[in-house]
């Protein structure tokens, strides 16, 4: 996701990038790099070295036009696609002393371009290094798509009609396509509740392999009870294959966390199935989707071999207050477990209706919700923490039943 300030804060990078690699050259340490328009770029009181980078268009992607957020929109639910956008700069070198004594504007453009070939791909620090001063609130380095920089070469007509439209002076330049940008949309998602059954007896696909791998191998990630998601404190059951063997470890990583975490497994493991207990530590262990893989050390081997890895989420629980209230615009209070972080997505889903979270700037267990002219009624209530519901179905039972514990009563 990235919010509206994503597309000043790719120019931002792109200005960084292009300045901190320019000036490693000594005879291009004076470089500054603008973002101005280029009948205003070059003033004519400068004679040092200069890059301009001009946005100069701007580009639906195609790609991504129609297509939901992945972790925002579930399975079911409806919301607006986010802007995706594909922009293009032009970037224009201006010489020391207009190149009179060497072409210094063909030095700087070759150095920039080198510097572009080789941040292609733009990494997260490299973003958050460069808006982190005057953008701290954009989060284009949180995004799930990573933005790319690509050379866009540019015919003559193309470039004619462009300085044509500059009304100004052509300069040596080249363009870049920037890719992608989303914003996310401000729309709430339509959140309907969840189906109890699929058809007599709620059967689904069921399929197995026949040819085994001879390393240890994950198959499914079983949470108890059924559920679609495990909570702390709960057992968690991995099926796979050759799981037998000494020093078993059972690795953990979230998107959060810096390093994995290792667990050991519940006593009574065997060579197609083990459980995990996820510790009960809700201000180390957020909410949200982890990557899982099992460690086992084969008998006549010295190391430890690792499974691939599997997805699952980890829900969190809830309490909600007031339980009975009236009519009209309401605030309530969600005691959570895991805690939850700023740097989370949090929603209260209060029936079919999305309600982001009050700000807060530190982990909480306590979240306050503002609900505009909620109607008499009878809500079921679900918090979701980076896309990861509260268990409101219980499918302990045959049919699966609403949690009672999970709704709020308006008179």
């Amino acid at each position: 996701m990235s919010n509206s300030l994503a597309i000043a804060a790719a120019t931002a990078t792109l200005q960084a990038l292009v300045g901190q690699g320019v000036r490693t050259e000594p005879d291009l340490n004076d470089t500054t790099v603008t973002t101005l328009s280029p009948d205003k770029a070059r003033d004519s009181n400068n004679s040092a070295n200069q890059i301009n980078l001009f946005l100069y268009q701007m580009l639906p992607n195609a790609a991504w036009r129609n297509r939901d957020m992945p972790r925002q929109v579930m399975p079911g639910e409806t919301g607006m696609p986010p802007l995706a956008l594909d922009l293009y700069f032009l970037m224009t070198a201006y010489g020391r002393n207009n190149d009179v004594t060497q072409p210094f504007s063909h030095q700087l453009l070759g150095r920039a371009m080198s510097v572009l070939y080789d941040h292609a791909l733009l990494g997260p620090d490299e973003i958050r290094a460069a808006i982190t001063a005057s953008m701290p609130n954009s989060d284009l380095d949180r995004q799930l798509e990573r933005v790319r920089i690509t050379l866009q070469p540019l015919s003559l007509e193309e470039i004619s009609k462009l300085w044509t439209g500059f009304q100004t002076q052509y300069r040596l330049s080249v363009a870049y396509a920037v890719s992608v940008v989303l914003l996310e949309s401000t729309q709430p998602v339509k959140t309907p509740i969840p189906v109890l059954t699929r058809g007599p007896g709620d059967s689904g696909v069921a399929s197995q392999g026949s040819l085994i791998p001879p390393f240890p191998g994950l198959d499914a990630v079983i949470p108890p009870k059924r559920q679609v998601s495990v909570r702390l404190g709960e057992l968690l059951t991995l099926a796979g294959h050759h799981l037998a063997g000494a020093n078993i470890g059972v690795a953990f990583q979230h998107p959060l966390w810096s390093t994995p975490v290792e667990t050991a497994p519940e006593a009574g493991a065997s060579d197609v199935q083990l459980t995990v207990k996820l510790p009960d530590q809700p201000a180390a262990w957020p909410a949200g989707f982890y990557t899982i893989a099992v460690l086992v050390q084969r008998q006549g081997e010295s190391y430890r071999r690792s499974t691939s890895q599997m997805s699952f989420s980890v829900a969190p629980s809830m309490t909600i207050a007031p339980a009975t209230t009236v009519a009209g615009n309401i605030t309530f209070t969600v005691t959570c477990s895991p805690e939850a972080r700023p740097e989370q997505r949090v929603m209260l889903l209060l029936g079919d209706q999305e309600i982001m979270a009050q700000s807060f700037a530190v982990q909480t267990n306590t979240l306050s919700f503002q609900a505009m002219d909620v109607g008499a009624g009878t809500y079921w209530v679900r918090l979701r923490i980076d896309g990861v519901d509260s268990l409101l179905v219980d499918r302990s039972v045959s049919p699966p039943l609403f949690d009672p514990s999970q709704k709020v009563t308006v008179t």
